[in-house]
């Protein structure tokens, strides 16, 4: 499927998406919106992509919702989505979906630009990287789930400053908090982000998926019920294709080839 917001590319089993309206810093308009569903509806049915980098072109991640979009008398814009009261959906197909999705973080990430990173399961972060919400400025609040999911992450406290002051922090601050998992000169990012992807791309897709589950889910219960949740998970993963291959491997001494059965 072609694209005209974002760009798709598949190295062997690396999933590749880029954000790509450089000119307005790659902002969120609804034709993005749009095809950020589509294009991870069309990864979640590829078996063949296991691992998703998503990244920004040119020198930011993204700057968030498109903002002259939105001022824009009788245009679709993210405010007329937003206006319902509900979430924008690829949000949580990034989030929920069963395989690791790596941000390459490699600018401005602001507003829904940093929920999009939130959405995310690894970040790996250039120097010239910022983080931030800065919707309170403008009257209204982050909605692609900034206000739930950073204090999960970062702490209520750190989170709230952020959010209510509206400044952003820059990228070793982010990695303090443990908001990324590194940081990086710019021109490494994305070189360090496929070989962190290479490497989830030869783990077991089966178990990568129970283990990204168990984290989510499990992050909304209650302890008891979240260890029963792993333990499902993880019994389903006995006698599978991959568990014997894995165990057959370490006893032989060589690498384990899955196949994610």
């Amino acid at each position: 499927m072609d694209y005209e917001t974002i760009i798709y590319e598949k190295e062997n089993n690396i999933a590749l998406v880029t954000l790509n309206r450089p000119q307005s810093l790659n902002a969120i308009s609804v034709k993005m919106a749009q095809e950020l569903d589509q294009v991870f509806d069309e990864i979640d049915g590829d078996d063949t992509a296991r691992v998703v980098i998503l990244t920004g072109a040119g020198r930011a991640f993204s700057a968030g919702a498109d903002i002259k979009e939105m001022m824009t008398p009788g245009q679709a814009s993210i405010a007329s989505l937003l206006a319902q009261g509900k979430p924008l959906p690829f949000f949580s197909k990034i989030e929920n979906l069963g395989k690791p999705v790596i941000g390459a973080i490699n600018g401005v990430a602001a507003g829904g630009g940093c929920e999009l990173a939130l959405a995310c399961d690894l970040r790996i972060a250039s120097t010239t990287a910022t983080f931030g919400f800065g919707e309170i400025k403008i009257g209204v609040i982050p909605t692609g789930g900034g206000t739930i999911k950073m204090p999960r992450l970062i702490g209520i406290t750190k989170a709230k400053e952020m959010l209510f002051l509206g400044d952003p922090i820059d990228a070793e601050e982010a990695y303090r908090v443990g908001l990324v998992n590194r940081v990086v000169p710019p021109e490494s990012v994305l070189s360090e982000a496929k070989e962190l992807a290479k490497t989830l791309s030869q783990r077991p897709p089966l178990a990568l998926k129970a283990a990204k589950s168990c984290v989510n889910v499990g992050m909304q219960m209650a302890l008891p019920a979240a260890l029963a949740f792993e333990a499902k998970e993880g019994a389903l993963l006995l006698n599978t294709e991959d568990q014997i291959e894995g165990m057959k491997a370490f006893v032989e001494k060589r690498q384990p080839i899955f196949k994610g059965k």
